[in-house]
């Protein structure tokens, strides 16, 4: 472990000689890809040097032990004391640091709400689970587009909401929502007070860069056609709304938000990208099926990852056995608690598995 350390510490100073470097900044690019790669750096190293200044302390008081003043050996125990206990979670949050990164929790998203059963109970949770991951959106100060909606016109429902969430290290947050959300409650038209189960689904995509999926023009049908929705002038008058068709695998996108016809062409590409990278993502992960069961989940969005029992006042993550009884602060965005929860358990799952393959 120490061995890597000390070369990405190496690493970190070469690449800082470089920014250093004023001819680097006549190529845009790649001083803009050293910049990353020295940033990407910085946290482990710099966690790594305090390691390092923690490790001397320990060994000066190791030293002052031998010394025959009592004072001096009081002292030396009482640094030890603390320095030992904190060399130790140093060493274990170093070797966190170290895990294997997906390569996806740099990115934008792509996220797609879809009500499943539960009719117009569901739809209307797909309304509110997409408010409530736009409060989580705000407290990260990330960026959202909407692409695309289909409203029901019933409670303010939706049957299916599309957008894009853009800020640092999106992905890495909101993957965990990826799966079957599960809604249990008394439906506001329920005379009888019973408890109705719906159902939503969330797939979370990581956005694909051109660089990461090549789409040839040849392998897309484009197809424009007039808004639909809740009035506006430019409703049913242009042709401004975009569905596109990638032959080969049959993906369709549409996006009808913007009223320039352009513009939503440049959505519903981003959206297509996304999810034919998902395609390919997914033959990876098959291949290394090893790997993907030591997720948290496996993303699948069949997969039933939680339950909002609103009677109760209660959410159950059920790939990790996390029950809390403060469904109406989640429902507020207050989501952290939950996906911190959900990191820990990855991390330590892959911590096990780093230790069974060594």
């Amino acid at each position: 472990m120490f061995d890597r350390l000390d070369q990405m510490e190496a690493r970190y100073e070469e690449l800082g000689q470089q920014l250093a470097d004023p001819a680097l900044v006549t190529d845009q690019k790649k001083f803009s890809a050293t910049a990353k790669a020295h940033r990407d750096l910085e946290p482990i190293v710099e966690k790594f040097r305090g390691y390092r200044s923690v490790k001397q302390g320990v060994a000066d008081a190791k030293t002052m032990l031998a010394e025959d003043d009592a004072d001096i050996k009081e002292m030396a125990e009482a640094e030890l004391l603390t320095l030992e206990p904190r060399l130790a979670e140093m060493e274990e949050e170093l070797k966190v640091m170290l895990l294997p990164k997906d390569p996806n929790d740099d990115k934008n998203i792509i996220i797609e709400l879809r009500a499943g059963t539960g009719g117009d109970e569901a739809a209307i949770f797909v309304s509110e689970m997409f408010r409530t991951y736009l409060r989580f959106a705000e407290q990260h100060k990330w960026k959202v587009q909407v692409l695309s909606t289909s409203e029901t016109g019933i409670g303010g429902g939706m049957k299916e909401v599309t957008a894009i969430f853009e800020g640092d290290k999106v992905y890495s947050q909101m993957k965990y929502e990826s799966g079957v959300h599960r809604v249990q409650r008394v439906p506001a038209t329920e005379t009888q007070g019973r408890v109705h189960t719906s159902a939503i689904t969330v797939a979370v995509l990581p956005e694909a860069e051109e660089v990461d999926i090549k789409i040839e023009a040849k392998d897309l049908r484009v197809d424009t056609f007039c808004s639909s929705g809740p009035g506006g002038q430019s409703v049913n008058t242009t042709y401004s709304a975009i569905r596109i068709t990638h032959i080969p695998t049959n993906t369709v996108v549409s996006c009808q938000d913007e009223k320039s016809q352009i513009k939503n062409r440049e959505k519903a590409m981003r959206v297509l990208r996304a999810r034919l990278y998902e395609v390919e993502e997914e033959r990876i992960h098959q291949l290394q099926a090893k790997d993907r069961k030591q997720q948290v989940g496996t993303g699948d969005r069949s997969e039933k990852i939680r339950t909002y029992n609103f009677p109760q006042n209660r959410l159950t993550d059920h790939r990790i056995g996390l029950t809390t009884h403060q469904l109406n602060m989640v429902m507020e965005g207050m989501l952290q608690p939950t996906i911190d929860a959900l990191i820990a358990h990855d991390i330590a799952e892959k911590m096990k598995a780093e230790t069974t393959a060594a």
